[in-house]
């Protein structure tokens, strides 16, 4: 497999049918398979809720308070790196993913034990992982999904094209706005030129800071409340400290006893671990608070001047914003103040500076038609080449006489374009289509395939993307849906020539696709009374034959069967 990121394990706690249940992955092809309400979409619904994915209080398993899920990715330098800016905390080139969400909906997100915004996740996933539910494959009907599809295909060079035109279309509109703005306010010019000196004026005063507003509050409050502060921090640590009875030296006294014993029972010795983990931290928190009681003092004209700057700020923010105060409102603010000069200029200019900006609108205008022909020109490049790579690819899947086209439909730029023409994402349309037959008609992908046919195109698209995408894993849940016989067998082996490339995992009901990974689990359900457990095993040799029976048979005692399924194990080779 090529350097890339991939999931070293899932951990689950309390999710829906799942009491506890941990998998320990590898790069390659590892498929779940299991009985119908076994929990094997609760694994994708995890990994999920992990990648930053809507939190639901019905998910927590009942009798639970909360439930725990995570993940733990070997990264990339690069991802490390993204992750780290992002303020997550990567540790031997492992990154822990968490979500934790409680009975009251309450959810808690971190990312390597810190705890950060849930958009973050979100913002990692796109790094990481690439997740095809069982609906996935309709998204490959949507015109926009078409055109995302062949952009992302078309690598470093359509990439650059596309970021270079949209450069360009944000500046054209934003001076389409300006012009718009100052044709509208030339009868206003003197008053507002006159409002916007006083703002100005004003805030230049005050000087505002960016997040300024939120720690004068956390200050105030530290000042206001001194005394209380004091006595709560210096008696926990008094209590830690303590001669008469230290909580520290319990817990070292414990640490010993514990240590005299971990060498007869591995469960001391995890028992052992968890007390040495509560001294460092309890050790920590003894010298933070140590160092915070030092720090800590009264100080009347510090008080004074932060009640004096939030009466500043609250005024400045009530004149000139309709929002209530808040960082947000005090940000805008700054950046209103930071571009005044540009809108003052363009008022006090008149027409002269209209025609100027006018000016300026043409020769973006014509560069911007200049760049939307490089970008349609990358994209019929890449269409071409993408409907080559995924016809040859959806022949190996049962579907020989078959081919795929991706057209891309650009106006004709001999001629002058209406301004509504270009969009943020180009000027062209582009289309996803099949052909049953060498003479038959070009049919949109929406209609002229069925369910299996459009999971098994999917799996051709991802196939053929995996081969220039830094995406380390993918995760199908039943890709192979409609999908049966020779077509299963062809699936199966893409789903393994796609993990030469990157990490796959497959939820999947098939035999045929099960038999071609590099490792397999099985999501195992007992019931007893009001309780339901779902344990997640690894299966090798003949107990993996035994499951594949089952898959085949309905039962794993059929000799028949398990003669069947040892022969599907043996396409590997």
């Amino acid at each position: 497999m090529s350097d890339r990121s991939f999931l070293e394990e899932i951990s689950i706690r309390g999710l829906g049918v799942i009491e506890e249940a941990t998998l320990e992955l590898s790069p390659g092809f590892t498929v779940l398979t299991g009985e119908t309400g076994a929990g094997k979409t609760m694994v994708l619904t995890a990994l999920a809720l992990v990648l930053g994915g809507k939190s639901e209080s019905s998910l927590v398993r009942q009798g639970n308070d909360r439930l725990v899920a995570s993940a733990t990715f070997r990264v990339t330098e690069e991802i490390e790196e993204s992750a780290i800016d992002k303020g997550a905390n990567v540790e031997e080139g492992r990154l822990i993913l968490t979500r934790t969400v409680t009975a009251q909906s309450k959810s808690k997100a971190t990312a390597g034990g810190v705890n950060v915004p849930l958009a973050v996740l979100v913002d990692l996933s796109d790094e990481l992982i690439e997740i095809h539910a069982q609906s996935a494959s309709m998204s490959i009907t949507k015109q926009n999904a078409q055109r995302d599809i062949l952009d992302r295909f078309g690598g470093v060079q359509l990439s650059e094209a596309l970021d270079s035109y949209r450069h360009l279309y944000e500046k054209y509109v934003e001076m389409v706005s300006r012009i718009s703005s100052l044709r509208k306010s030339a009868n206003n010019r003197e008053k507002e030129v006159a409002e916007l000196l006083q703002f100005s004026k004003e805030v230049a005063q005050v000087q505002p800071q960016v997040n300024e507003w939120s720690a004068i509050l956390i200050e105030i409050e530290r000042l206001g409340s001194v005394e209380e502060l004091r006595i709560a921090v210096a008696a926990s640590a008094d209590l830690l400290n303590s001669e008469d009875a230290s909580v520290l030296s319990a817990v070292y006294s414990a640490r010993k006893f514990l240590e005299s014993v971990q060498e007869k029972d591995p469960l001391i010795a995890e028992m052992n671990e968890k007390v040495v983990e509560s001294a460092y931290l309890l050790s920590d928190f003894a010298q933070s608070a140590s160092a915070y009681l030092l720090n800590l003092e009264a100080d009347p004209n510090r008080l004074d001047f932060l009640q004096s700057r939030k009466s500043d700020l609250l005024a400045l923010n009530k004149r000139f914003s309709q929002d209530a105060m808040s960082d947000e409102s005090l940000k805008e603010l700054i950046a209103r103040y930071q571009t005044i000069k540009e809108t003052i200029a363009d008022l006090i200019g008149g027409e002269d500076r209209i025609v100027a900006m006018e000016r300026e609108l043409a020769l973006l205008a014509k560069d911007l038609l200049t760049h939307a022909k490089v970008l349609s020109n990358s994209r019929s490049l890449a269409a071409k080449n993408l409907s080559l790579a995924v016809s040859k690819e959806i022949h190996s899947l049962s579907m020989p006489h078959t081919n795929f086209a991706c057209e891309v439909m650009s106006p004709d730029y001999t001629i002058t374009l209406p301004a509504n023409v270009f969009g943020i994402h180009g000027c062209d349309e582009v289309s996803m289509l099949l052909q049953a037959h060498k003479e038959g008609p070009l049919v949109s992908v929406g209609k002229g395939a069925s369910g299996g046919e459009l999971s098994r195109i999917m799996l051709a698209l991802e196939v053929v993307l995996a081969q220039s995408q830094p995406v380390g894993t993918y995760i199908f849940d039943e890709v192979d849906a409609g999908v049966g016989g020779k077509a299963a067998i062809e699936v199966g082996r893409r789903l393994f020539n796609l993990s030469k490339h990157a990490q796959v995992i497959a939820i999947t009901h098939l035999p045929q696709v099960a038999a071609w990974a590099d490792s397999h689990f099985v999501v195992r359900k007992s019931s007893d009374g009001s309780v339901t457990q779902s344990d997640v095993l690894e299966v090798r040799n003949d107990e993996r034959i035994e499951e594949i029976a089952r898959m085949l048979a309905g039962h794993e005692d059929s000799r028949s069967a398990k003669e069947h399924a040892t022969e599907l194990l043996a396409m590997r080779g």
